[in-house]
């Protein structure tokens, strides 16, 4: 069984790299995937509206947010599998097509008044599958369009992505939504279209050539669950992110709820997600600073421990600024992590399987995300906001607690620090 090599100090690059916005294809990568991200956000934010707005169900949204996850668990195996097989590009610009018309469904049945929640089911299960797809081919081919010692610098801007999409989605979502149902998922379909555009002006290929003679689907799945699975970092963080992922998909879904409590309209509620939206940029801007402070693993054990303070503040919030608030330091606080995390999973992982290993390091949360959402909406509707959070917050001083105990995290370090014959195999 191989393991990761103990990591030492990589000699310092000769020369500066070329910055990331001297990159012509990043550029358009990255402009294209924004302007896509915001108009996800934009109809993310507005289906458990929709749904509310036909049912008047807090169980009915999170049935339909565990149905869009479902595809996670069903298809991140086969997803990766492909990608590594096919042409990365190619499989982003279909995936972005089939989003596109499944989304103007909602519209054109909004506009003959046929609507129904089935059909809300049914998309977003269809949205929740190409979304698997594109996620991988976009999360496997982007260190190809970049060089390596830019890896932490694109992680970083990704993030920034993220939190340009929690500030503007909901934004945006929430006047379109007052002005009429359709309008949001209108402007997501019209957002993966100019993603197609951008991805097909893009001439660096999402992937190196492929030498190597294909073999049976399954036994190149099982090629990359194996290769995660013996890293201990990795796998470490996969196993318990399995058990956060029970909680923290379900944020927006309590934060809606307690703002509906509050009598808040859907344009208050935007707001509070435009507020957390805020603190996600922030966060991401800084997340970097944070590496000349923090080793790898203090990083995750630091955030883990914020997130247990700050979930129960949830039970305080009288008002829906407040609500903005708690938001806006979750989001503050996650690009943390996730730039540190995905840049060391980037960079240890041979591009030849990256898309299976990516993969199968999602299966792990994909596996929990549906049944978290179904879950806590089942509390919520049940019990009520204070019991779920209270399970929720249990949930959470679990993972922060089993992270802290791990030798291998709180010995891992930063990407950059490891050489390139030092890598995980």
């Amino acid at each position: 069984m191989s393991t990761e090599t103990p990591q030492t100090e990589a000699p310092k690059a000769s020369k500066k790299p070329r910055s990331l916005w001297r990159n012509r294809d990043y550029l358009l990568l990255w402009g294209g995937q924004t302007i896509s991200d915001i108009g996800g956000g934009v109809s993310q934010f507005a289906f458990p509206l929709l749904v509310l707005y036909i049912t008047n169900s807090p169980l009915a949204a999170a049935t339909a947010g565990t149905i869009r996850m479902l595809p996670n668990m069903l298809f991140f195996l086969l997803a990766g599998a492909w990608v590594d097989r096919y042409n990365r590009k190619h499989v982003m610009i279909l995936c972005d097509l089939g989003r596109a018309c499944s989304l103007l469904s909602i519209p054109i049945a909004l506009a003959f008044h046929g609507l129904t929640i089935w059909q809300l089911y049914i998309t977003a299960f269809i949205e929740g599958t190409l979304l698997v797809f594109f996620g991988v081919a976009q999360a496997s081919g982007l260190s190809q369009v970049v060089a390596p010692e830019q890896i932490s610098n694109a992680m970083a801007q990704q993030e920034v992505v993220e939190g340009t999409t929690i500030l503007l989605g909901p934004a945006i979502a929430g006047p379109l939504f007052a002005l009429g149902p359709l309008f949001p998922f209108l402007a997501d379909a019209i957002s993966y279209l100019i993603s197609i555009v951008t991805l097909g002006a893009i001439r660096t290929p999402f992937q190196t050539p492929r030498n190597k003679p294909r073999r049976h689907l399954l036994h190149e799945i099982r090629e990359g669950i194996i290769w995660a699975w013996r890293q201990p970092v990795i796998r470490i963080v996969n196993s318990l992110n399995t058990l956060a992922a029970l909680v923290n998909p379900s944020s927006a879904l309590i934060v809606i709820v307690l703002a509906r409590q509050q009598h808040a309209s859907s344009t208050v509620i935007s707001t509070i997600f435009v507020i957390g939206g805020l603190g996600a940029i922030t966060g991401s801007l800084l997340a970097p600073l944070a590496r000349r402070f923090l080793t790898m693993g203090q990083t995750i054990i630091v955030v883990r421990w914020l997130f247990v303070l700050l979930w129960p503040c949830y039970m305080l919030a009288g008002n829906p600024f407040i609500l903005g608030v708690i938001e806006a330091c979750f989001n503050f606080i996650d690009p943390f992590e996730d730039v540190v995390y995905f840049s060391y999973r980037l960079a240890v992982i041979p591009d030849d399987l990256r898309g299976r290993v990516i993969s199968a390091c999602r299966m792990f949360t994909a596996i929990s995300n549906p049944l978290g959402q179904f879950l806590m909406g089942w509390l919520l509707d049940k019990y009520g906001p204070r019991p779920a959070i209270i399970a929720g917050w249990l949930a959470l001083m679990l993972v922060a607690a089993l992270f802290t105990l791990s030798p291998h995290i709180r010995a891992v370090r930063h990407p950059e620090t490891l050489s390139t014959d030092q890598s995980p195999t």
